[in-house]
């Protein structure tokens, strides 16, 4: 914390200060939290492109989301990444809705990976 910001808080309890925070960064975290999604619903694969790096990728936005509090539930971030995955993959997709899949991220990449 700056010096100046120290100096205006250091005689007020922990509520006012917690407070004042949350005003000068909530609109920081906002537009944060708006350009991580952006990039998460633009991160469509290419034809032909590796899927690891692209996954991984995906997994960061959706965890950095998750900071923000913005959390995605496991099924709704895998729905993500499987609609942005390109026409090669849609037997994959059809078959891991067809057999009810319950899967976490990391293994969601793993079963990708080994579909690649």
């Amino acid at each position: 914390m700056s010096p100046d910001l120290q100096k205006q808080y250091e005689h007020v309890d922990a509520h006012t200060l917690i407070e004042g925070l949350r005003g000068m960064f909530e609109n920081q975290a906002k537009a944060e939290r708006y350009n991580i999604s952006k990039f998460l619903f633009a991160c469509k694969l290419t034809e032909g492109s590796p899927v690891s790096p692209h996954v991984i990728k995906m997994i960061g936005y959706i965890e950095t989301l998750d900071k923000l509090g913005s959390e995605l539930e496991d099924d709704q971030a895998i729905d993500v990444i499987l609609q942005l995955l390109p026409a090669s993959y849609a037997l994959f997709i059809l078959n891991y809705q067809m057999n009810g899949m319950e899967k976490i991220l990391v293994e969601l990449h793993g079963m990708l990976k080994t579909t690649e």
